[in-house]
């Protein structure tokens, strides 16, 4: 199965194949090296003929100097053998492919076009076009992007009202609770972990750090109340929509504002960001132009979609994050990111754990972790690079 699906993660000119090979399988005539080969790719003096496929003297140079020879500086005849082999066998399982109609699987669909774009668009892009002087330029001109703002790490207990515990019951439980904890603030976390009913209830109430500006999914009433508190005071019962809230300031954080030197990777990688966007709109829009599209808007209308991402995300992107906030955990983020398609980055680029985008591997610090979506400008993480993990070796 492995070798199944590492037959379908190739370069382009065996993407181009796929027409060639289903013509084969149905007993069409091939097209001859239009059906192994992107139009006018030379693939080298040919080594193999695998059903109508070729296999190029440059493939297979691709692949016999990723292996390593077991005595001297040079592949022995037999190990040479062993990567034609290797490249035949391939062949086969990819035809074999086609025929279960993978290539209509819609994750191998999406690996075809984040090859393509990969390749046709995103390859241009080098951190070396950017030079010390743009970046300066654009980090004077968004200089508040780049500060971290001030945020209180906040505790909840919350307490839901339902049709078998009336308003009034709720807030009597409630009540009770922020007794309990008022009188030994340091149970707080105890309590949540035993008695709140929201889905920060495993982490003890925890909810994370949060700026003024709040956090998707959490009721900003929640977010102003404990902006109102000291730190590790604890706020007297107050409703919200999905219930009776308790809220503590565990810490707080005041604002901080970066110098260019420190936010030189994030400016970076927002500049970056925003010409990957650029190309690929430029792209879209090229593609477009002669296409067909038909789009039943009414059926569309009609469908009921409930989603459970993040506002701002959409499916089969991930978010470049522009930095975490030094030393907070993964979901602390320091700010939106503009986004580019999944898989779409330079060859050796990595998405790191919680969105940043690094080489080599590791975590990265930023803004979310994968997010599935098209193209989204944004702004860059507002902070610097995180203590769990650096932005890796950057191109």
């Amino acid at each position: 199965m492995f070798s199944c699906f590492r037959s379908v993660l190739v370069p382009l000119s065996l993407i181009a194949a796929f027409a060639g090979l289903a013509a084969c399988d149905s007993g069409a005539p091939a097209a001859g090296d239009a059906a192994t080969a992107a139009p006018g790719e030379d693939v080298g003096e040919v080594l193999a003929d695998v059903n109508g496929v070729k296999v190029g003297s440059k493939e297979f140079l691709t692949a016999a100097e990723r292996k390593a020879p077991a005595s001297g500086d040079a592949l022995s005849p037999e190990e040479k053998k062993e990567v034609l082999d290797g490249l035949v066998e391939e062949k086969l399982l990819y035809a074999q492919a086609l025929k279960k109609g993978l290539d209509k699987d819609p994750k191998v669909q999406k690996v075809m076009v984040n090859t393509l774009l990969r390749e046709e668009v995103y390859s241009t892009v080098k951190n070396s076009d950017f030079t010390d002087e743009m970046l300066q330029k654009y980090y004077d001109e968004h200089k508040s992007e780049f500060i971290v703002p001030e945020k209180v790490q906040i505790r909840r207990i919350l307490i839901k009202v339902t049709d078998a515990r009336p308003d009034a019951d709720a807030k009597a439980e409630a009540e009770k609770l922020r007794k309990e904890v008022a009188g030994k603030p340091d149970s707080f976390k105890d309590v949540a972990a035993k008695f709140s009913e929201d889905m920060y209830k495993r982490r003890g109430g925890d909810v994370g750090f949060v700026s003024k500006e709040g956090k998707p999914g959490l009721d900003q009433a929640i977010v102003e109340k404990a902006f109102g508190l000291e730190t590790g005071a604890i706020s007297e019962v107050f409703k919200t929509g999905d219930g009776y809230n308790i809220v503590q300031v565990a810490t707080r954080r005041e604002q901080v504002e970066r110098t260019f030197q420190q936010m030189k990777g994030s400016v970076l990688r927002k500049v970056k960001n925003d010409k990957m966007k650029e190309l690929y709109d430029s792209y879209i829009a090229k593609i477009k132009t002669g296409a067909t599209i038909n789009i039943e808007e009414a059926k569309v209308a009609a469908l009921e979609v409930k989603s459970a991402r993040r506002p701002g995300s959409m499916p089969g992107m991930p978010l470049l994050g522009g930095g975490g906030e030094e030393g907070e955990e993964g979901e602390e983020g320091g700010g939106e990111a503009a986004a580019v398609p999944e898989g779409a980055m330079p060859e050796g680029a990595a998405m790191g754990e919680h969105g940043g985008m690094m080489k080599g591997g590791g975590k990265a610090p930023g803004a979310g972790g994968p997010a599935m979506g098209g193209p989204a400008a944004g702004g860059p993480g507002a902070g610097g690079p995180g203590k769990r993990g650096g932005a890796g070796k950057e191109e």
